[in-house]
Order: C-alpha cells, then structure tokens, then sequence
C-alpha cells in the first residue's frame, strides 16, 4: 500500500505490506517468555557403513551447532523480529544451561529470571542427520524438577509479570511452570483489575490448567486440540470443519478469548466467542530438517497483537513467519528484514492470463479445484479477508482477478483507486488463502472465465446468480458460481470516506 508506515494506526492496519514488520518493530513491546527453556542440537555427518555390533548406521559426524529451543526459541524470534524480550525458567549448572544463557544473552534477552539449580538438568534435544535427513534424536532432560528451584522461580514471577506488554506462556510439559509457578501467575494475571493487564498467550501442550489465567489467546496444535476434546480430527478439510464445530467447547475448556488452533500444513483456524473464524494457509517446504515453526508463529502472533496489530492480521502474519523458517534448515528464527523480504517477494506477482492458464493446467493435472473470484480490492479490510478466506474453502486453488487501473476509475471515478494495480496485487497475494493473482480489463470478467473454466466463480452476497454478468459464461462450460457472504457495514467506500473526510474512528476487535 501507498501509505506511509508513520501515519498507519496498526489497530487498523489489515493488510499485509513488507513495510509492516519494521513497523511492528519499532513499537519495541516489552514481552516476557516464561516456560521450558532448552538447548537444541544439530550434529550432521556422513553415512557409509553400517557398524558392527547392530545393523544401524554410523554417522560419522562433521558439523555440531547449539542454538537455543522450546520457549528459548521463542524469546528468540521474539528479540529477533523486535522485541523487548526477557525469560524466565530453569535451567541447570551444566554446560549446556551456561551455553543457553550466553546465547539468550548475547540477543539481548534479559536473563534475570533464568534461575538455575544444582541439581537441575538443562533440557537439550540432539538430532543427528545425515544427507538432510534426521535419524536420531537424543533427549537428555531432568526427570523432576527441584522444589527449591520452582519456589525461586514461583517467587519471581510478579516482578518478572511487572511493566510487561505481553506474557507468553511456553508449557511443554517438563514440569518447570506447573505447580507453584502455574499458583503464581495465576495470582498475578487471573486476578488482575483495571488498565494496564500485559496480553495473555498460552502455548501449551495442555492449556485447560492455565484457564485460571484468562488468556486472551491459547494456541493448540492438531493433536492438542484432539486430546482436548477428547476425539480423533480427521484430516483436510475435515479436520478444518471439526475444529470449528467445536470452537464453543475449546473456549470453554481454555478459558480464553481466543482460540488459534494451528495444524501444521493445513495452516490455522481462528476461534472467537462472537463468532469470527479466520483461517490461514501454510506454504508448506519439504525442508526434512525444520524445526520450531511453531515458535516462530506464537512470537511473531504476540509481537503484532502486543503491537496492537488487529488479530486476524496478527494472524496472517505469524502465517508468513512460519512459512519463512520451515524454509530453512534446523531450529531458526525470523528476523524483520527476513519477514518483510518475504512480504516483499509478493509484489508485482500478478500472473499474465497465459501464464495463470498454464499454472491451473498442472493444477488440475493432480485432481484440484479451481476457485477465481473478481473485483477491485483497492483499500483492504475485514470484509474483504472474510469473504477471500470463504472462497479459498470453495476448493483448493483460489484465484483473484483485480480489476485494472482504468477499470477501477470507469467503475468507481476518478478518485479511485486509491492504490495502485501493482500495489493492490501484492497485497492481496501476501494473504496465504490467495494462490494466484492476475489482473483483467475488460468490463466483466467473462472472458477471463472462459479461458480458465473455473470450477467455481465466488462473489460477494450483495449479488444473485441472476445479477452477475459472468453467470451464463460460467453455466456455458458446467462451472458453478457460489454467493458468498457480505458484510455491509465493511466496505471501501466507508473506509475512504473515514480516511478522507474523518467520518470517525475506526475501533480495533
């Protein structure tokens, strides 16, 4: 988009552009990550024999690297993508815990609340691999945790909490924030009245002991959310489906405000008690070596809502985070310039018909549907995200035709658009259930479904089949055109009316 990143209210910025994450960054949020802190090892060699006393193999190991994991990998995207990070957990005396602190340190995390215990084991997770492929992973952790270790911890928690705008609760089960530590922020977050509460993430392995907390968002994965109500998901589509089915029983059950249910390939699914499901989708690599794209999409999830980034664009951003590092080999992060590369990498991405056409050939090669949906997607807003997300359920390829330049003024006037064809493309692209983008200047895009053959046209619900100048090129070839639904209090033209002539403010969900 055209405008300046100074003069964008992120509460009601909800489109994303590679400006943002500078922006979001610049804000600074104090966040405090507290939970279980580890060491990741990554040991790589060559393979070509197999030993003698078994028939395994042996690595004959070339590369050793140690870079922090689990809640420490999150306070590192956290500090990488901007923010004012300090964590808090145990760790032990070993050289692994003094390995994982130097590292935490040397970001510019605050370690203050990292205590440490004689007696305590750092957790540290050894994968070996060899030719890009793990083949043993190595877990060394402590089967209790001191008494004496949590009391310290449980103790610090509310000077730890103090001044904060985020609170980030990393629970994988090893036992560091139950008990008297869980007592403790329950006393401090649960009862907390007035102005001034940090935002409340869980993301933990079990979020029903942290409902005391009233988190404002709780984060399960696939099989999380499974074992929280108590049934097995189906996959796809399904899986989708039966997730939001069952968002009144996983808010209950959580206690929170909100509820994002990632599923790894299949992206994530919003949960809210009014109501809104938002979904994304990942752009998945087949990197056998990734790992902690699930830490990276929870920081980068609290950094734009403690930023005071609306949710479901908060959403889609933690998407793209997640899509950065399941790019890149081993536990990384996702910096802001990474982020906003990627952001960037969407502009321009508008496919000629020719191009599109031969892409949807391959598509349709593997047995997928083809959705196309049309229109000027000049200024970006709720409505419009709403009703793309809908279509992109419609089948498995979404395709959006924007309308040109010239098309956007013979429709709307000359004051319109307010951007740019190239600027309204890359928007549109960067939201993760858009798979395609081109741009048509006829009056209708009839002629552009008659090259495609869409199996499904989509357009908004302030239309019938009956209205829509595309319907008989559509019926021509047996494609079928869906309504979707419309949102009339959201619209562009309410939204530049607001912009130009101070209509009031708009108020962030």
């Amino acid at each position: 988009m055209n405008a300046s990143p100074d003069s964008i209210d992120l509460s009601t910025q909800r489109a994303l552009s590679d400006w943002l994450p500078g922006r979001l960054a610049a804000e600074n949020p104090s966040i405090l990550v507290i939970g279980d802190v580890m060491l990741d090892g990554w040991w790589s060699g060559s393979i070509e024999r197999l030993c003698r006393e078994a028939p395994a193999p042996v690595v004959d190991i070339q590369t050793r690297e140690s870079v922090p994991g689990g809640a420490a990998n999150t306070a590192m995207n956290l500090a990488a993508l901007g923010a004012k990070v300090a964590v808090a957990g145990i760790i032990g005396t070993d050289d692994a815990g003094e390995d994982l602190r130097g590292q935490l340190a040397a970001a510019g995390i605050d370690v203050r609340h990292l205590h440490t215990h004689p007696d305590m084991v750092t957790t540290t997770k050894i994968r070996i691999s060899s030719g890009g492929q793990v083949m043993l992973r190595l877990d060394d952790s402590a089967g209790t945790v001191p008494a004496e270790a949590l009391a310290a911890l449980a103790a610090s928690v509310r000077a730890a909490v103090e001044r904060q705008d985020a609170v980030l609760v990393c629970d994988y089960g090893t036992g560091v924030v139950a008990g008297p530590v869980r007592a403790a922020l329950a006393g401090t977050l649960g009862n907390w009245t007035g102005e001034g509460r940090p935002l409340v993430v869980v993301d933990a392995h079990d979020p029903r002991p942290w409902a005391a907390l009233q988190p404002d968002l709780v984060t399960p994965n696939a099989q999380e959310t499974a074992r929280l109500l108590d049934r097995r998901l189906p996959e796809g589509q399904g899986r989708v489906d039966a997730v939001g089915g069952a968002a009144a029983d996983l808010l209950a059950s959580t206690g929170a405000r909100a509820v994002v249910v990632t599923l790894d390939r299949d992206g994530t699914v919003l949960l809210t008690p009014d109501g809104v499901r938002h979904r994304t989708w990942a752009r998945p690599a087949a990197e056998k070596q990734a790992s902690g794209a699930g830490d990276t999409f929870v920081a980068a999830l609290t950094l734009a809502r403690a930023a005071g980034l609306p949710l479901t664009a908060s959403l889609d951003l933690a998407q793209s985070a997640a899509d950065v590092v399941v790019h890149q080999p081993g536990t990384s992060v996702c910096s802001t310039a990474q982020l906003s590369r990627y952001l960037e990498a969407f502009a321009d991405t508008a496919l000629s018909e020719e191009e599109l056409e031969r892409q949807l050939e391959l598509h349709r090669a593997q047995g997928q549907r083809i959705v196309l949906t049309n229109g000027c997607f000049d200024v970006l807003h709720s409505g419009h995200t709403r009703y793309l997300n809908q279509a992109k359920q419609l089948g498995d390829i979404l395709v959006v035709a924007l309308n040109s330049d010239d098309s956007v003024r013979r429709l709307k006037g000359s004051g319109r658009p307010i951007n740019t064809m190239a600027d309204r493309a890359a928007v549109v692209a960067a939201l993760s259930c858009v798979d395609y983008v081109t741009v048509f200047d006829t009056p209708t895009a009839a002629p552009l479904i008659r090259l495609l053959r869409p199996e499904v046209y989509a357009k908004g619900g302030d239309y019938t089949p009956e209205m829509l100048a595309e319907t008989p090129a559509v019926e021509e070839y047996g494609g079928r055109v869906a309504i979707l639904d419309y949102v009339a209090e959201r619209s562009t033209t309410a939204v530049v009316n607001r912009i130009r002539d101070g209509q009031g403010a708009a108020t962030a969900p």
